[in-house]
């Protein structure tokens, strides 16, 4: 048996890719950017966490840049939604764009976590390790795609446990693949739709974090007087 048996095979990967380029392509044309730019935000969207991953962490040419498939992928992709900005603009109003993306991010996000994992695990990285990697490489294409657009990150406000999700989907992966043996595909399956049932239902009982700071006490330490300066 060769070691390809043992991977996540190429196709969980580009279908994750796709998926971040459309969320990242409806978000570029829900801000009103030109073509060129709703092409960025999709890049960015679909080959940031991967970049973050290989440049950073694992030291290695992005894979983006080595496989022929991922840009004409994104590209298309972009092409693809672009042609279809009318009739989406006409029949999706309001917050129903970002609720898409929001479906989109939620199957997207640990499809990539686990393409993390496994390169980390190839690298004989230790178990925190792989889950770290796991974590950024979920994440991070949302982060780029949200910084550029000047949106406050996702990950970084509070909401309905994304990050907590995924650490929960990262370490049901590692549980899986080294502790009771599933192959690749199958572990990387049951991860998705773990993470995709908890945002499931963290959208539907409005299960959120809460921010550390009050609202009251949002203004001490941004220049604005508080309480005790009237004192």
């Amino acid at each position: 048996m060769t070691d390809l048996d043992f991977r996540v095979p190429l196709s969980f990967d580009y279908a994750a890719t796709f998926a971040w380029a459309i969320s990242g392509a409806m978000v570029g044309i829900r801000k009103q950017f030109d073509l060129t730019g709703v092409f960025v935000i999709a890049l960015l969207s679909a080959a940031g966490g991967g970049l973050m991953r290989d440049a950073v962490f694992l030291q290695r040419t992005p894979a983006f840049l080595l496989d022929p498939i991922y840009l004409p992928l994104i590209a298309g992709t972009t092409a693809l939604v672009a042609l279809f900005t009318g009739p989406i603009t006409r029949l999706l109003k309001g917050q129903t764009v970002s609720k898409i993306v929001e479906v989109i991010d939620a199957l997207g996000t640990p499809a990539f976590a686990v393409i993390g994992m496994q390169l980390a695990q190839d690298a004989k990285l230790p178990i925190f390790g792989v889950m770290l990697i796991g974590l950024v490489n979920g994440t991070a294409g949302g982060l780029l795609r949200d910084v550029v657009v000047r949106d406050v990150p996702t990950l970084l406000r509070p909401g309905q446990f994304i990050s907590l999700a995924l650490a929960i989907a990262c370490g049901l992966f590692i549980l899986l693949r080294e502790y009771y043996h599933f192959g690749p595909t199958a572990a990387a399956q049951v991860t998705v739709a773990v993470f995709f049932i908890i945002r499931l239902l963290a959208v539907r009982f409005n299960w959120r974090t809460r921010a550390i700071a009050p609202e009251s006490t949002q203004s001490i330490g941004d220049g604005s007087p508080s309480r005790d300066s009237d004192l």
